[in-house]
């Protein structure tokens, strides 16, 4: 079966930066399914938005944190390639799907700690490895991690370490898969405002105006200030960038 047309799976796709990484992909050509874990109708409204700019693209069910249903998952993502896009495989992977906790370390218990590690890295482990048979070589997969990886807020201890067991899982993936010629990247973005972890960087005025404050371009960023660069990395321009975090946050804690 083929499809010529480059198709990207984004996890988490129905909001906040995910929403913005799906538009942005349509944007270059490339037909795009989406995953939600509870918001449908939101999902349903980015598919409706990318097949109106003339691309094909379908939303699924799926939960970041229940890696027993993975195989399923699977299942029913290859009988939508099939159905909706006359293919087996797909060609780009954005791990994306994710929850913000904060919690100091001293209070963070094991349920929020155990959530967190399902979500953003067990999940992307596993879902990654049971996605491999179906990614094409010369393919391409995009962890999404954190600037909070490489400098430090309190607050965040769990959900950063996590995001840093991606940045080095990232590299690991890159040596691994280099001779299909999938390069893998992680790509990190500051402070955000969207509805992420409650909406502080959004809501909070007295916090974005900090944030503006150490961001070396002077303001918090937004979700489309990161969709374009993931959009990028799924094209032809970015064949040769591989095993690389590229933080994308305007210059925070420089």
């Amino acid at each position: 079966m083929a499809n010529n047309n480059k198709i990207a799976l984004v996890t988490g796709g129905s909001r906040g930066l995910g929403k913005d990484m799906a538009l942005n992909i349509a944007k270059k050509g490339i037909d795009v399914i989406i995953t939600y874990n509870s918001k449908k109708e939101e999902a349903l409204t980015v598919v409706k938005q990318i097949q109106n700019s003339g691309r094909k693209a379908e939303a699924l069910q799926f939960n970041a944190a229940d890696i027993a249903g993975f195989g399923k998952f699977i299942d029913s993502l290859k009988s939508t390639l099939k159905s909706s896009f006359n293919t087996d495989r797909f060609d780009f992977l954005i791990n994306n799907a994710g929850i913000g906790i904060y919690s100091a370390f001293a209070e963070t218990t094991e349920e929020q700690f155990d959530q967190l590690m399902n979500i953003h890295f067990k999940g992307v482990y596993f879902l990654t490895q049971k996605a491999l048979p179906i990614i094409n070589d010369g393919g391409h997969i995009i962890n999404i991690s954190t600037g909070l990886a490489r400098f430090s807020t309190p607050g965040y201890s769990a959900y950063a370490s996590m995001k840093g067991a991606i940045e080095t899982l990232t590299r690991y993936l890159a040596k691994e898969l280099g001779p299909r010629g999938i390069a893998v990247n992680a790509v990190a973005p500051g402070a955000i405002e969207t509805d992420f972890g409650g909406g502080h960087v959004r809501d909070n005025e007295q916090l974005n105006k900090q944030i503006a404050g150490i961001t070396a371009l002077g303001r918090a960023g937004r979700a489309d200030d990161i969709g374009g660069v993931v959009a990028f990395l799924c094209t032809d321009d970015a064949k040769w960038i591989n095993a690389q975090r590229i933080e994308v946050s305007g210059g925070m804690n420089l």
